[in-house]
């Protein structure tokens, strides 16, 4: 059964899509049965510059285990990235990996 249950979160950021690259400003996030990938449930990931339109979007289909994964591998980067700039000026949207 579909649940439907569709987490969102503002985004700031740009995704390419078929038609180039885009402004990103929503990332809908649910765990449910995915369109493409061989899985019975995956965690389903559309990056969306317009959540009322259709039109430029990002979507990823991958395992449970995959997004653990990914989850380790962006709070590592993001606080080595943080860390290496730490003095660096004029930075956007770095404040540190907690936010």
């Amino acid at each position: 059964m579909c649940t439907w249950i569709i987490e969102t979160a503002e985004m700031y950021g740009s995704g390419k899509g078929a038609d180039g690259w885009f402004r990103m400003n929503q990332a809908n996030v649910y765990y449910d049965h995915p369109y493409d990938a061989p899985l019975d449930h995956a965690l389903i990931i559309d990056f969306v510059a317009d959540p009322t339109k259709p039109g430029n979007r990002v979507a990823v289909e991958i395992s449970a285990d995959s997004a653990r994964r990914l989850i380790k591998s962006i709070e590592v980067a993001l606080q080595t990235g943080v860390d290496a700039h730490a003095g660096d000026a004029g930075l956007i949207g770095i404040a540190s990996a907690s936010d």
